[in-house]
C-alpha cells in the first residue's frame, strides 16, 4: 500500500535525488522509500543492540582514558 503525501526538501537534497533517480532508472519515490526503509531498519538494529546491551558495565570517557594512559597504551 502507499500513499501519496507532499514533502518539503532541500533544493539540493531535490536535486541530488533527482539525478541518482535518472542514473538509477528509478522513481524519486523509490529511492525515498529505499532510504527511509533502510534509515528505519538501522534505527531498529540499533536498539536491539543496546537492548542486549544493556545489562554491560559503562566506563566513562576519561576513566577509559587515564587508564589507557596508566597501562602505557596511550
Amino acid at each position: 500500500m502507499s500513499t501519496r503525501t507532499t514533502v518539503s526538501l532541500e533544493d539540493n537534497l531535490l536535486k541530488l535525488l533527482k539525478l541518482k533517480a535518472v542514473e538509477t532508472s528509478t522513481s524519486v519515490s523509490v529511492l525515498l522509500n529505499e532510504i527511509l526503509h533502510d534509515a528505519f531498519s538501522d534505527d531498529s538494529d540499533d536498539l536491539h543492540t543496546f537492548k542486549e546491551r544493556e545489562k554491560e558495565s559503562s566506563i566513562s570517557f576519561e576513566s577509559f582514558l587515564e587508564e589507557l594512559k596508566s597501562d602505557g597504551r596511550l
